[in-house]
């Protein structure tokens, strides 16, 4: 290693993993977002969590800021390495550590990709809940540093939910264990909770005890045509008192033109502004019954306009596919993305203000929105039109999102739902949590990280 630091680090850990090469380096440090080019000092591959603890330790000894690295799904530049960083990719520590029948939990490495968590737990008859599109490429890590919701959070909740035990690297090198799988533990404070969320700035996941639950009913998918905005919450109110939902998931015709373009099959004639793709329990015919009833007096009352349920398996992925496909659709033209939340109250009231603002401020660019209208988040995709140069293009989006900021703190709403607030939304945490929150904040990071070698300038400046 030309770098005298890498030098020590190799000297220290020999068997230690490290690239180099400049491909190398463009791939492990940037996520999905692509605003920052990525420049970091090397990329660390370790395969344990002493290999971990070591790496950290050297950290704070050379004075070199880590970026921990999962899947690097995220799209909210927490994982970018733009000044020199160590990327640490947990990508090599991917393997499922044990199973427990009686507790009913699964532990595994952070690098563990979210599809082979759901593999593992249905080989034991149970299912680990959390779900969401970019399941084949996530890792549980990542979910766990951003607190990921996904599709399922109506019935199951986000990700802290199923944590029942973290082993972390705190910034100072001190390895922790957080609460070890207790049910109950009212011992002081829940560091463990603490850590979902944190985006890496307070500690280094190096292993996960999750919760599993049993499998849940036979489940039925239909997709639906709205006429209208307003629609969307009279359909959801009908169907959440009526039938036990699994998922309810909207998109825009905006959003349905992007995911047929990039082959995905249509599924109900005809054009309509909105859609609803809706999972829920559908064991015996009583509940089917209830479907269709719960359908017909939405389509009595207008606020369906069309629909379909799917009749096998195969179909109800095919209606899914009209969903999760979005942000894959989208991906080629790097939009600039809002994810956003409010109370589920406040979601009538939130959606007109919010589209207001979106057709003032865009009045020739398209803007693509969808999200998890059951737990009240929205996904604002802004596309760039050919003639505006990035620069520009970025200098409008940003000042939409802080107009943006202001229209969520009327709502008491969040600038960050589920992807973190990394890089893309530190500007704007104000509008989310007070001064005096934002403070206890950097208390709190001081505390376990005191160096500020961690994923620094992410969540808020640390200078």
């Amino acid at each position: 290693m030309s770098d005298a630091r890498l030098a020590d680090l190799s000297r220290r850990l020999p068997d230690l993993h490290l690239l180099t090469a400049a491909g190398d380096l463009e791939h492990y440090g940037r996520d999905w977002t692509r605003r920052w080019t990525p420049a970091p000092l090397a990329i660390a591959l370790p395969r344990s969590l002493d290999e971990v603890q070591a790496i950290v330790r050297w950290a704070n000894e050379q004075g070199v800021a880590i970026v921990p690295s999962g899947g690097r799904t995220g799209l909210s530049g927490g994982a970018v390495a733009a000044r020199g960083e160590l990327v640490l990719s947990l990508e090599r520590m991917n393997r499922v550590l044990d199973f427990d029948a009686v507790d009913r939990t699964l532990t595994v490495q952070p690098g563990t990709i979210l599809q082979t968590v759901h593999e593992a737990a249905r080989a034991h008859g149970l299912i680990y809940p959390v779900d969401f599109a970019a399941r084949g490429s996530c890792s549980i890590g990542g979910n766990i540093a951003t607190n990921a919701g996904g599709i399922r959070v109506i019935r199951y909740g986000n990700t802290r939910e199923w944590i029942a035990g973290l082993k972390v690297v705190a910034g100072n090198g001190e390895l922790l264990e957080l609460n070890r799988g207790l049910i109950k533990n009212s011992s002081g404070y829940d560091f463990r909770q603490l850590l979902v969320g944190s985006e890496g700035t307070l500690g280094i996941v190096v292993e996960a005890t999750l919760k599993l639950t049993d499998p849940p009913p036979p489940s039925q998918v239909m997709l639906l045509a709205l006429p209208d905005m307003d629609a969307l919450m009279q359909v959801f109110a009908l169907f959440r008192a009526r039938l036990e939902l699994q998922a309810f998931e909207f998109f825009t015709d905006h959003a349905l033109h992007h995911v047929l373009a990039h082959g995905t099959q249509r599924a109900i004639d005809g054009d309509h502004p909105y859609y609803v793709v809706t999972e829920f329990d559908a064991a015996g015919e009583p509940a089917q019954a209830a479907a269709l009833a719960a359908f017909e007096h939405a389509l009595e009352q207008g606020w369906v306009s069309d629909g379909v349920i799917a009749q096998s398996e195969a179909q109800a992925a095919a209606l899914w596919r009209l969903r999760e496909g979005i942000t894959e659709s989208l991906a080629p033209r790097h939009p600039y993305k809002n994810d956003v939340s409010v109370r589920v109250s406040a979601v009538p009231a939130f959606l007109h203000e919010m589209q207001a603002l979106l057709a003032r401020e865009y009045p020739r660019i398209e803007v693509v929105w969808f999200g998890h209208i059951g737990d009240g988040n929205l996904h604002i995709n802004v596309l760039r039109p050919d003639d505006l140069t990035e620069a520009a293009f970025i200098a409008q989006c940003e000042h939409v999102t802080k107009l943006l900021a202001a229209t969520l703190q009327r709502h008491g709403g969040s600038i960050s739902a589920e992807h973190g607030i990394g890089l893309v939304k530190r500007d704007y945490l104000e509008s989310t949590r007070s001064a005096a929150e934002i403070a206890l904040m950097h208390g709190v990071r001081k505390v376990f990280d005191p160096n500020g070698i961690l994923n620094p300038d992410k969540l808020f400046a640390d200078g």
